[in-house]
């Protein structure tokens, strides 16, 4: 991103993440980024990840996501107009025409889901009916978990690294599916991704993890991110900066896909 506008940029949001793959110790990561398309002022980054066995030199796509980014330069205010990308070959014209809609779908997306949520949360909406036998309260899987932003865990510029609190909440959501399935979660996906503020160096983020519901052989786990300064950290007043659904599934040892209990919200 930041080789295209030749300014600071930062992350916004991702796309929903799906993992065709999963990486072990001792295998090759390959990661390809570009830009794909500029919208006045964000910009759509595709990333391409794969993984390469070194004993069979098998390579295989572990994933591929779509990040939105804007540009921040350091101490200017407000938006500034990107430049159009070039295109040169006939994949960046085909990934230019599809970033339109993918765009499209994550607006709609984001709309539905916040009419969803304001529909939810109306009084009455909610009845305490749930009676199954055998049913595991989520009451036991609430984890939480609390990182100090160091430098390590920032960009250039300060900023908390998206990738970092990604795998943040890939660990509290882990432990929180597995207090569930009593075996070793795998990440399958990672839903609606976004940003509502940043994190700096220095702060304090709290992670918070429940499993929302179970789905014969995955379950959905939601994680929320606050953050806090030092005044924020004593008087107890949080930024919400991120949240995002987390979906795992468990295998065998002969790689069977293992059936999730019910669980009671």
């Amino acid at each position: 991103a930041e080789k295209h506008t030749g300014v600071s940029c930062v992350m916004a949001s991702m796309d929903d993440i799906q993992f065709e793959e999963a990486a072990r110790v001792g295998q090759i990561i390959t990661i390809k980024a570009k830009v794909n398309r500029v919208f006045k002022t964000s910009m759509e980054v595709g990333i391409k990840v794969t993984v390469q066995d070194v004993l069979t030199n098998v390579e295989k796509i572990m994933s591929v996501a779509y990040a939105t980014y804007v540009a921040k330069p350091v101490g200017v205010a407000g938006k500034i107009q990107l430049e159009p990308v070039k295109l040169l070959s006939t994949e960046d014209h085909l990934e230019h025409s599809l970033a339109i809609e993918r765009r499209r779908i994550r607006l709609g997306y984001e709309h539905v889901f916040q009419n969803l949520m304001e529909e939810s949360n109306k009084e009455g909406d909610y009845c305490d009916t749930f009676e199954e036998e055998d049913a595991v309260s989520t009451d036991l899987t609430h984890v939480q978990s609390i990182e100090l932003v160091q430098p390590p865990h920032a960009n250039h510029h300060g900023n908390t690294f998206g990738g970092q609190i990604m795998a943040w909440m890939e660990t509290v959501a882990s432990i929180s599916a597995s207090r569930l399935c009593h075996s070793y979660p795998i990440l399958k996906s990672v839903n609606m991704f976004k940003f509502w503020g940043p994190s700096v160096v220095g702060d304090r983020l709290v992670f918070n993890a429940i499993v929302n519901n179970t789905f014969q052989n995955s379950v959905e786990v939601g994680v929320r991110v606050e953050a806090y300064n030092c005044e924020e950290w004593i008087k107890d007043q949080a930024r919400h900066i991120n949240s995002a659904f987390l979906i795992f599934n468990t295998v065998n040892d002969k790689g069977e896909l293992l059936t999730f209990p019910r669980i009671k919200p």
